[in-house]
This record gives C-alpha cells, structure tokens and sequence, in this order.
C-alpha cells in the first residue's frame, strides 16, 4: 500500500547535525580499515568523488588501491550482467586476493557488495561467496549489513520496509515494475521477509536484526552498538535510513562495534559508500567543468537501458530539436548477419553527425526481447550480446566526442571497460543528483573524455533532457 512520505517520516525527530558530527569525528579519527566498494554496474560511485575505480581485480590493481591516500576505492565487477557461474568466480578471486593483500600490507578491511537500491542484482549470491571464500582464508565474519537506502533515488527503509519514492508517495519496493524484473525479480518489500524469500528460508525473518529508525533518531548508539555484537552465524542485519544522517549514526554505532572484534560483510546502495568513506558532499560538476570549450564535435548519448523511466526519460530528451537520433534495432540480435549490419549502419550514421558537430543519440529498440517463460539466462545472455553491440560502435568511434553519456548500467560499464578501454578512471562527482562522471585515464580510447553514467532507474523524466541541454549550453 502507497504512504504519503510526509506522514510517517512525521513520526520521527529530526537528529542534532552537531550531535552526530561530534561522535563521527570521534570514531571516524581512529578508524583504520581499508574500504574495498564491490561495484555490480558502474553507478556506485553516484554519491563520491575524488576517489579511484578499477575496472579489474588483479592482485596489482588491488594492492594499489590499498596504498592510494584514500582510504577507499571501487571495483567495477558489473556483475549485475553476469551468469550465477560467472559471478561465483569473480567474487572468489576477489575475496582471495583482499584477504591476501590485507596480510601482506597488515592492514584491516572492509568488503562492501554495492548493488542496486531497488533490490535486483545477485543476491544473496555474491556475499555468500566472499563469506565462504574469507572463511576459507581463516577470516571469520559474523554478520550481513543490508542498507540499500539511497537518498538521491527515493529509496528509504522505514521499520524494516524497502520504500521507492514518487513524487510525495512511498511506494513498497516489491510493488514497483522493479521488483518484476525478469532476472532479478522478488515478492517481498519488507526487507527481513526480502532475506528470507531470497535465501530460500536459510536465513528466516524473525532471525534478522533491524536497526530501527527510532533507536538512530534518539541517538541511541550504545544500543544500536549491543545489537551488533550479539549477531553471529552470519545473520543479517536490516538498517532503517531516511536520510543521510541515519547513515551515519549506524556507522557510528558499526565503527564501535568493529574496533571490539566484530566482523560483518555488507550489501549496500551507494549512501553507505560516501558515508563509511568519509566523503564530503559537494557542488554538482557543471558543464564549464566538464567540456572542452574548443572541442568541435558534438557529443554521444548511448541509452540501453530498458526499464520505463530510462524509456518515459528518452522521450523527454527528443524534446531538444538539436540533437540527432538512431534507432538500433536490437531484436536483430537473433539475425546475426543481419544485426552485425545494423550496427555498422548506426555508427557511420552517429560519426558523420558527431564529426560535425551534432550531438548524436543511439538508443536501442523501447521493446523488451521476450522468449518467453524459463528462458532468463538465455534472455541475460542476448542482453549481453546486444550491449557488447553497442559497446562496438564505441570502440570502433573514428571521432572523439565533446562527452559521452551512457545510459543504463550494464550498458555504461560495458562502454567504461571495453569501448573506452578504461583501466582506472577518477571519479569527478556527479552532474545531477546520483548521476555520476568519470575522468577517463590516459590509457583510454578517449584520455580525459568526460563520461557520464546515468543509471536506468534514477532522475525525473526530465533530468536527461536536462543533462543533455545543460552540456550542449556549455554553461
């Protein structure tokens, strides 16, 4: 059932910013672990800046995060595009190799899964798999943080309810198009009932622990402290958060509890992240900061994602009459000789228009491919052949474009890591609230290139015309 979020957010008292700020810096001084952000597409990093992403998970690369100055860096794995089996040996590797890392440099971590705030991803199998793999390496953990609360995006848990905001209405998660996802579908809005459906029952509901939004509103860390130390067995942990500042009373509380012994794993939004890291808000990045004011070209707008507001968002964007756009018609995947010339046609079509300066979207066919019942992977598989087209016209672009905005997350990491070839890119910030821009390093396709990735579910239908015509203004 929708609430008005007036109404029950009215409930709570509003926390004391100076009160909270004193006990952070408190805890925050002395915390030393290392934070390694597990990125299943690359738009975990919508609420950071200033920080580093890799888009492998060598030994090299993870080691290097770990001696950067900050104290956290972000793996892009997009896993979110990958098979159960796929996923299942990525997350090993990575667990061996930080548990690896961690001994050789003698230096505490923390392993964040950051999935999607509306739930979908491969849960509860990646944690499972760093759990079992760090228990193998002699590292115990005790429990699983969930807390896919993500302001920016209306996302908030309220008495253990995963709500998505529209407009002034809390909607339940699992009642929105998000929870009918084809691959990554679920039933259960309440997140103790989300764990147990899940886990298939392994991990039952009345054995999660919530931390609730009246003990963080009363400011109650000793409390929310003592919750933690007595989760064991690798139970979960539910975290209730409207706002940013619960964030970080939890993390208090969760600090306390880490410098007596504790041990958790976490499945996460992208708040924590910022949060954890110690991050600063700052200014969105504008179009001055952004684009080269002698470039020439136009700019490239690549749209994949499928989801209703990414489709309700491209139509707003035809609303700028000096833009050009292509279709690629995507249900061709099925016709590869066919499909190989579709592609082809749209990249000429785009470089002719970018060379002369015309800012060019590409956007796949609004239409979902659908075979039908028991075909998931096979639909994941295609889903994957298709976006690896798109990342072609990239990869083969004979132009460099003013800037490039990816929409979609398995179509903007597949563009940051095999189009653009980026090995480690800096995070600049965010050009809209939870859109954020990449720096390209020097051994991309495009050094420098300012990249935009706009994730499928986040924004008002306007902000991508709004996006786009604020790069276009220069201003």
């Amino acid at each position: 059932m929708n609430i008005q979020a007036k109404d029950i957010l009215s409930r709570y008292p509003a926390l004391s910013k100076q009160a909270v700020d004193t006990l952070w810096e408190k805890e925050r001084s002395s915390f030393t672990h290392q934070i390694i952000v597990l990125d299943d597409d690359p738009t975990g990093v919508q609420t950071v800046h200033g920080v580093s992403v890799y888009t492998d998970w060598t030994q090299e690369s993870i080691e290097q995060g770990f001696l950067e100055d900050n104290d956290i860096f972000f793996i892009l794995t997009n896993s979110r595009a990958f098979s159960e089996e796929e996923t299942r040996r990525v997350h090993q590797d990575i667990a061996e190799r930080t548990a690896a890392v961690s001994k050789q440099l003698n230096r505490p971590y923390l392993l964040i899964s950051r999935g999607d705030s509306t739930l979908r991803g491969h849960y509860p199998l990646e944690t499972e798999v760093l759990y079992q793999t760090l228990k193998e390496q002699g590292d115990s953990i005790d429990g699983e943080v969930i807390l896919p609360f993500f302001y920016e995006g209306g996302r908030l848990t309220i008495e253990g309810v995963h709500y998505v905001r529209q407009e002034d209405e809390l909607i339940p998660a699992g009642e929105t198009e998000f929870a009918k996802d084809r691959t990554f579908g679920y039933r259960s809005s309440h997140l103790a009932d989300y764990v147990e459906e899940k886990t298939g029952g392994r991990f039952p509901a009345k054995d999660v622990t919530l931390i609730p939004l009246h003990l963080i509103r009363k400011l109650a860390v000793d409390e929310i402290t003592d919750l933690l130390m007595n989760v064991n067995g690798f139970n979960k942990i539910v975290v209730d958060a409207a706002e940013e500042q619960d964030v970080r009373v939890f993390a208090i509380a969760l600090m306390r509890a880490l410098k007596q012994g504790k041990r958790f794993l976490y499945r996460t939004a992208a708040a924590f992240t910022k949060v954890i890291g110690d991050i600063t808000s700052r200014p969105l990045l504008t179009a001055s900061e952004l684009v080269d004011p002698d470039s020439a070209s136009g700019g490239l707008i690549m749209v994949g994602s499928h989801v209703q507001k990414t489709t309700d968002q491209l139509h707003k964007l035809k609303e700028l009459p000096q833009l050009h756009f292509i279709e690629l018609d995507a249900h061709l995947v099925l016709e590869p000789e066919r499909f190989r010339e579709e592609v082809e046609r749209v990249r000429l079509d785009a470089e002719e228009n970018v060379r002369e300066g015309v800012t060019t979207v590409i956007y796949t066919r609004r239409e979902r491919l659908d075979l039908g019942e028991n075909m998931k992977e096979k639909e994941l598989q295609l889903s994957v052949d298709i976006s690896r087209a798109v990342t072609s016209i990239v990869q083969n672009f004979t132009v460099r474009p003013r800037y490039l905005i990816a929409k979609g997350g398995i179509t903007s990491s597949d563009i940051g890591t095999r189009g653009l070839g980026v090995k480690r890119a800096d995070v600049a910030g965010q050009v809209a609230p939870g859109i954020p821009v990449w720096t390209t390093g020097e051994e991309s396709k495009f050094p420098h290139l300012p990249y935009v990735i706009f994730p499928g579910n986040v924004g008002a239908v306007t902000t991508l015309r709004d996006v786009a015509a604020m790069l276009e203004n220069r201003t």
